[in-house]
């Protein structure tokens, strides 16, 4: 296995957010004070990188005679939240057991253009075949975290939270959800399974309102919250009488959110989602609502730039 320098927070959060049995274990090791292994997820998210950029085998790296080694520096070229560390430390850990990495930042540190994150001693070889694979994961999850923080602190001083949602990239739900987390904003529901979110196509199942929550209610395990989506104030109200504890306000304008809000009266958690932009993140917020889901945060990703410079020693 190769020597990095292990993330415990970042590597807890991992954890946390991805609540399977291993997971579990890895929360308790941590809070011992070791780690023993990398989050399964994490594994094989890299496991399938490294496939299909390296396949059969490195072409190009075979070039460089096999014993030589070498010294890279992965430089940020802007300012940027740095996230990912967890999936870089993995990719070059399965590809050689001599490199080392040494970080020069924590993960959520904000970056200066041109400095340097961190630095890999090792063999040339595994360092020049993971190095697209290991910066790929880095520039696409500080992208993430850095677009988070960008929405997060415009609503500072306010009640709201900042959601992601389900539009990730694929294969990597739960790395950007983990971005999401590290540049300040809050999760919604992983995935399908462990939340409930009544929208428009299913209530056109010839469900009412009413009828879906009670449904949910009764058959969603204790551990998934239940949401509904409204497109007006009439059907808040419809959720509300059905005892709805959570409601999506679906495309609701400034005066529709204000309104909602009064209507509400804090008897259910409110969720601001559509159209929402840096712009307007900061008018949505006040007008008192509990949440404002947030899909350009993972969807509209803007790939941080990092560099790796390579020396031969």
């Amino acid at each position: 296995m190769a020597f990095v320098s292990v993330d415990t927070h970042s590597v807890a959060l991992v954890s946390d957010i991805y609540s399977d049995v291993q997971c579990t274990l890895i929360r308790i090791l941590i809070s011992r004070g070791f780690m023993a292994a990398t989050p399964q997820h994490i594994v094989m998210a890299v496991q399938t990188a490294l496939a299909e950029d390296i396949g059969d085998g490195d072409l190009t790296a075979a070039l460089v005679p096999d014993a030589t080694s070498a010294i890279a520096r992965v430089v940020s070229r802007e300012s940027t939240v740095v996230c990912g560390r967890p999936w870089f430390d993995e990719t070059f850990r399965q590809l050689s057991d001599e490199i080392r990495i040494d970080w020069r930042t924590q993960e959520g540190a904000q970056t200066a253009p041109e400095q340097i994150v961190c630095e890999l001693h090792g063999p040339a070889r595994p360092i020049l075949s993971g190095e697209r694979t290991a910066l790929n994961f880095l520039q696409i999850l500080s992208g993430t975290a850095n677009q988070a923080k960008r929405f997060a602190e415009r609503i500072v001083g306010t009640k709201a939270r900042v959601l992601d949602t389900r539009k990730t990239i694929p294969g990597l739900r739960v790395a950007q959800k983990y971005a999401v987390r590290v540049g300040g904003g809050t999760n919604h529901r992983i995935g399908l399974y462990d939340g409930v979110l009544i929208k428009e196509n299913h209530l056109r199942s010839t469900m009412t309102i009413a009828a879906a929550i009670r449904t949910a209610y009764a058959h969603a395990p204790a551990s998934a919250f239940v949401e509904v989506e409204v497109e007006s104030v009439a059907e808040l109200e419809e959720a509300l009488d059905a005892g709805a504890q959570r409601v999506l306000l679906d495309n609701f304008n400034l005066q529709q959110l204000n309104e909602a809000v009064a209507v509400n009266a804090g008897r259910a958690l409110l969720e601001a989602s559509g159209n929402v932009t840096l712009d307007n993140i900061a008018e949505i917020a006040n007008t008192g609502v509990d949440y404002i889901s947030v899909g350009a945060m993972t969807k509209h990703v803007h790939a941080a730039d990092f560099s790796l410079l390579f020396d031969i020693i």
